[in-house]
């Protein structure tokens, strides 16, 4: 499934968008299948706005959007929730996570919405891949913000999904749990041949993106 953007812009900051260049925002963009890609956004620009409306929760703006040859504004809710449960995944700059149940589960809540794609072992296999073991029955809201993102990071991959959209989601990680993250994330794009949008505010050399764009 490609995702379209046809001369979109976000109707709050359009003003202040159309005085600026972008390589995503009032341009006709194809996100293919199975391509990673980088978009850079500096502060103001736009970047949580954008990953809310390439899923769905905002539609705020003008322009098109579609997920296949489906466009996101006349799919019904029905359509919608399917869709996030088979075909893209997601990690909010905010996380999300239901603060007063364990990190268990937190991620088998994502894992059992749909027939499982993973087995239950699978939550303690990247827990441990992503050191956050001693944690899984820990209330979510009592973990530091650092563990939370490896922990929303985990529940984003039990889920089957064609397109993994993450914003800023090594923020609050040092370098070697990033690049554990990193690894992980890659390794499972890449047996199930998905496209992966990552946001973030600088450059960075974590993938082998096909793909670099500035907002």
């Amino acid at each position: 499934m490609d995702i379209v953007m046809q001369q979109v812009l976000p109707l709050p900051l359009k003003d202040k968008l159309l005085k600026k260049p972008s390589d995503v925002w009032n341009t006709s963009r194809v996100f293919r299948q199975g391509k990673w890609i980088k978009i850079k956004a500096p502060s103001g620009t736009g970047k949580t706005t954008l990953v809310h409306m390439l899923y769905r929760l905002r539609q705020d703006y003008e322009g098109r959007i579609s997920w296949g040859d489906q466009l996101l504004t006349s799919i019904t809710a029905a359509e919608l929730a399917s869709l996030r449960q088979q075909k893209i995944s997601i990690v909010f700059q905010d996380l999300r996570l239901f603060p007063h149940l364990t990190v268990h589960e937190n991620i088998e809540l994502k894992r059992v919405l749909q027939t499982p794609y993973y087995s239950n072992e699978m939550i303690d296999e990247m827990a441990e891949e992503l050191g956050i073991t001693h944690i899984l029955h820990q209330r979510a809201g009592l973990c530091s913000y650092g563990e939370q993102q490896r922990v929303a990071i985990i529940r984003s991959l039990m889920q089957p999904f064609e397109w993994l959209i993450m914003d800023e989601p090594f923020s609050h990680l040092d370098r070697a749990n990033t690049a554990k993250a990193v690894a992980l994330i890659a390794r499972e794009c890449g047996k199930r041949k998905a496209g992966l949008v990552i946001t973030d505010l600088d450059e960075d050399q974590h993938f082998a993106y096909t793909d670099e764009l500035t907002l």
